[in-house]
């Protein structure tokens, strides 16, 4: 069990006072708050290592070189990928699937083909898919879920044919909660000659992920949402994929040699990371690996199981209030999203910010899923290690107040 009072003390940012009041942060799943270990190492860097990497010979350039290289090893061992030529440094989870989709998808995907995603996807794991459909005439299409909020297997065994090329799943959904069963989803898709891509940027910050042991070809994930800076992103594959696969970007760095009017690329993972990478955010995001690992993801996993059970059925017990997705805490992520009758999110929001309480609200860049649901917009309080059940009395009371202002016009 970890000690969240201790954690925190470790997140500067967390000691303010918004509109007079504790901040209580509930925003974990657009972002995670940065802990002193990763803002030191910033500044660490900057102040003393600051140089380009793969290029000079000099003390700095090497320092530079050797910590960045450090962090790709430390990714490496965070995901349990079999290699590191197989994790690439990109800007993000947005560019990691636009890549693959780029890449990857105008090799394999022709005329006639299917790409199977899931009405749960993040907009970035929609759009990258949409326009390789549209480039290559082939039919995008989509898992259903099921009335209590779970991806629904039966229709993904319908969706995923011999035509299939890609699925592209998330691994937890940013609105539902819902943890998918991608080991099965990678079988699955397997059998039919597919490969599987995960969203990870909703796991990998929250519980243990193997990618050989889940069997993903490509997965994706944020350093930002992992206690780590803007900016920096992992793309793991498959080496067998990735050497089949031309870079998205081209220019300095990812090249072996440049002629007149043809050239050749580095070997894996250089031939994807054009230009000058995000080296701080890179050695940053090793980091914070090492700040999670130390405290555990077994350990964090349980430490949000044990709040979203401490403060689900606090909220379903709120009359007029809706919780999307499963229902039981059990299968339910430190994701909540929810509404009050008659209230719209945007007002719930401002409302508990003025509690000092932070969540986010709209539609979490998921507009199918939220059409799906038939609703416009929700707010969503997310958590993450450092929450306490403090905190989800805070939210409660903080939600109790609105609810009673907007019915009676008073507290």
């Amino acid at each position: 069990m970890i000690n969240a009072d201790k954690i925190r003390q470790q997140f500067p940012i967390l000691f303010q006072e918004v509109n007079d009041e504790p901040l209580v942060y509930l925003d974990n799943a657009a972002t995670t708050q940065k802990p002193k270990a990763v803002l030191d190492k910033l500044t660490y860097y900057y102040e003393h290592d600051n140089a380009n990497v793969h290029r000079g010979v000099h003390t700095l350039a090497e320092r530079a070189t050797k910590e960045y290289e450090e962090a790709r090893e430390k990714v490496r061992a965070f995901i349990n990928a079999k290699e590191t030529a197989e994790t690439l440094f990109t800007r993000g989870t947005t560019t990691s699937l636009n890549w693959v989709a780029k890449s990857y998808g105008d090799l394999a995907v022709k005329a006639g083909d299917e790409i199977v995603i899931s009405y749960m996807e993040h907009h970035s794991n929609i759009i990258p898919w949409q326009q390789l459909a549209e480039r290559k005439g082939a039919t995008l299409k989509y898992i259903e879920i099921t009335a209590d909020g779970f991806l629904d297997m039966e229709s993904a065994k319908k969706q995923i044919t011999d035509k299939t090329k890609i699925v592209s799943i998330a691994h937890v959904s940013n609105v539902l909660g819902v943890i998918n069963p991608i080991a099965e989803l990678a079988k699955l898709a397997h059998s039919h000659g597919a490969v599987l891509v995960v969203d990870g940027a909703q796991a990998v910050p929250h519980m243990p992920v193997d990618v050989q042991a889940i069997d993903a070809d490509f997965y994706a994930f944020s350093g930002h949402k992992m206690c780590g800076p803007t900016g920096i992103g992992v793309l793991y594959g498959k080496r067998e994929l990735l050497d089949q696969m031309e870079p998205v970007e081209f220019g300095g760095e990812m090249i072996d040699f440049v002629n007149l009017h043809d050239s050749t690329w580095k070997e894996l993972p250089w031939k994807f990371e054009a230009g000058t990478p995000n080296i701080a955010g890179a050695i940053a995001i090793g980091a914070a690996i090492d700040f999670l690992t130390e405290i555990g993801l077994k350990e964090i996993h349980q430490h949000e199981a044990e709040l979203v059970a401490y403060v689900l059925p606090k909220l379903l017990a709120i009359e007029g209030l809706t919780v999307y997705g499963p229902q039981d805490p059990a299968h339910h992520t430190g994701v909540l999203a929810f509404n009050l009758d008659g209230l719209h999110p945007h007002d719930t929001a401002t409302a508990l910010d003025m509690e000092g309480v932070a969540v986010r609200a709209g539609h979490h860049c998921a507009q199918p899923l939220l059409k799906y649901l038939d609703v416009p917009a929700t707010a969503r309080a997310s958590f993450y290690l450092y929450n306490t059940k403090a905190d989800a009395d805070r939210l409660i009371e903080a939600i109790l107040a609105t609810k009673e202002f907007f019915q009676h016009g008073s507290i």
